[in-house]
């Protein structure tokens, strides 16, 4: 069958370096016996080129070579050569007659290989065939004390202890190799089990499509998506999330303590804060944000834009504090007629003409007082839905007689939130109270005043009321509490303006607010 190469990441890292350990074992044990064999028969040539000087320089072998005395040639040799364990020692006359040899028979003929460059005088080594098979020869000439040439001496080493030594350096050469090869393996399946456990053992071919089905569904969704490594800092973040947070382009690898203003948002991504489904705000966006610890100690943050959704929601809590008003006002004008009949029944036509002017009027005036003040029609829309809720809760909402707001606002929507959010704090914290508000122009700059008879805000909770998710209220099931007080913080001071909680004159609380820059036109009250 033919053989595939493995799908699994740590299969092919197996397979791939087990194959890169095995051939730069196998090479670098190469490279280091080339030398070695050529180092030992540099030292055996050498060791007979010693042996033959030695032999050279003993006067009774050169006078035995002057005389071709065999006899005394042979018997000197083969003691030189016994002594030393060489091969052979061989011993010739100026015609290059054999006067020694290990096998005498080989007395008295011709060396096998040629002796004119010694019997020139120069010293020789080289790795031969000869009579005894391939041997390292070191050849010298044979001078008496005279100086004069009268033969030479040669002398072998032979190759098969050459290639003993060898083999003896080879078994611990490959013994050392053998020993590296097996660390080679063994690290290599214990890095390809980790990284079979780091990539649960999956298939090259499945992490190109992996990653372009994450960049895909990272950038497609509309959630925000933060993922965090141990030490807090930003290892991915998605398109969303990136405009959610108002996070800049080189925000990976950064902590998200040097991203965000130290806040309820910035506690709630580092997970000093915990839970589930937790508000928070971010300039003028209300988020939903949940943290999940993963592997490695690191975290993945969802990001919920719930800006759209909160003002629905208060509008349709406002939708349905107004129905409740005009569910309470067809009782209220039930009765009225009621008591309109029995009038006219009773027969006092004036009591009834002024019964009706006097309810016909009440509430008219009160809208009129309001749109005489408040020019700008979504504030003044606004306060006359809010008179009616305030009504309906047995409480009552006032403008202050000094109040004047022109129809030049620069954001009328930010100031309905503003606005909106106050007084829907000060109606939720009374049972049958007052709240007052008063609008002055300064200028460009407005001038907001918010109290109420309620039980007020101690001193030590002033500015806590204004932190993200704080609320001592019950929330209802359809949204969270504890964020309009913070929204309104941020949309103030975003536009450079400021806003604070004291006592008021009504013995509640009383929160001022200041907008600069708030209308197009400067005005004077």
């Amino acid at each position: 069958m033919r053989p595939h190469w493995p799908r699994r990441v740590f299969a092919q890292l197996l397979l791939s370096q087990t194959v890169v350990t095995v051939g730069v074992t196998a090479v670098t044990a190469g490279l280091f016996l080339a030398p070695v064999s050529r180092e030992l028969d540099h030292d055996a040539k050498q060791r007979a080129l010693s042996i033959a000087q030695s032999t050279a320089a003993d006067e009774v072998i050169a006078r035995a070579a002057a005389n071709r005395d065999a006899v005394a040639a042979q018997r000197n040799a083969e003691q030189i050569r016994l002594a030393t364990g060489a091969s052979f020692v061989v011993v010739t006359d100026l015609e290059g007659t054999r006067l020694s040899h290990p096998d005498p028979a080989r007395i008295g003929f011709r060396v096998s290989t040629d002796p004119e460059p010694a019997l020139r005088g120069e010293s020789v080594t080289a790795i031969q065939q000869g009579t005894l098979g391939r041997t390292a020869r070191g050849k010298v000439p044979l001078r008496l004390a005279d100086g004069r040439i009268v033969g030479e001496v040669s002398v072998g080493i032979s190759d098969d202890s050459i290639r003993r030594r060898l083999l003896s350096m080879v078994t611990g050469i490959l013994l050392c190799a053998g020993a590296g090869l097996a660390a080679g393996l063994l690290a290599t399946l214990v890095l390809a089990r980790r990284l079979k456990r780091r990539t649960h053992n999956i298939a090259v071919a499945d992490i190109a499509a992996l990653l372009v089905e994450r960049e895909a569904m990272l950038h497609g969704i509309r959630e925000g998506m933060v993922a965090l490594d141990r030490r807090g800092r930003v290892r991915l973040a998605n398109d969303e999330a990136v405009r959610l947070l108002a996070l800049p382009a080189d925000c990976t690898g950064r902590a998200i303590d040097e991203l965000l203003p130290p806040g309820r948002l910035a506690e709630v991504l580092t997970g000093r804060i915990a839970g589930t489904d937790l508000p928070a705000v971010r300039d003028d966006r209300v988020l939903v944000v949940n943290r999940m610890a993963t592997e490695h100690d690191g975290a993945v943050v969802t990001l919920r834009d719930r800006t759209e959704l909160e003002a629905l929601v208060r509008e349709l809590d406002t939708t349905r504090s107004l129905t409740e008003a005009l569910r309470a006002q067809d009782h209220e004008h039930a009765n009225r007629m009621h008591t309109l009949l029995g009038l006219l029944e009773l027969g006092r036509h004036e009591q009834a003409a002024e019964f009706i002017s006097e309810q016909s009027g009440s509430h008219a005036a009160v809208a009129a007082r309001i749109a005489e003040q408040v020019q700008d029609p979504h504030v003044a829309a606004l306060l006359a839905g809010k008179a009616a809720v305030a009504a309906e809760r047995g409480s009552r909402l006032e403008i202050t007689p000094d109040s004047h707001l022109p129809d030049a606002a620069v954001d009328p929507r930010a100031l309905v939130t503003v606005l909106g959010n106050l007084v829907d704090n000060a109606l939720d914290v009374l049972s049958g109270g007052v709240v007052t508000v008063a609008l002055r122009a300064r200028g460009d700059a407005l001038l907001i005043e918010v109290a109420d008879s309620g039980p007020g805000v101690p001193p030590e909770l002033r500015e806590r009321i204004f932190e993200e998710g704080w609320t001592d209220k019950a929330a209802p099931a359809h949204r969270p509490r504890g964020l309009g007080l913070a929204l309104v913080r941020r949309l103030v001071e975003r536009s450079g303006g400021r806003v604070a909680v004291d006592q008021g004159p009504l013995g509640g609380a009383r929160f001022g607010v200041e907008l600069p820059e708030a209308l197009h036109a400067v005005v004077t009250a």
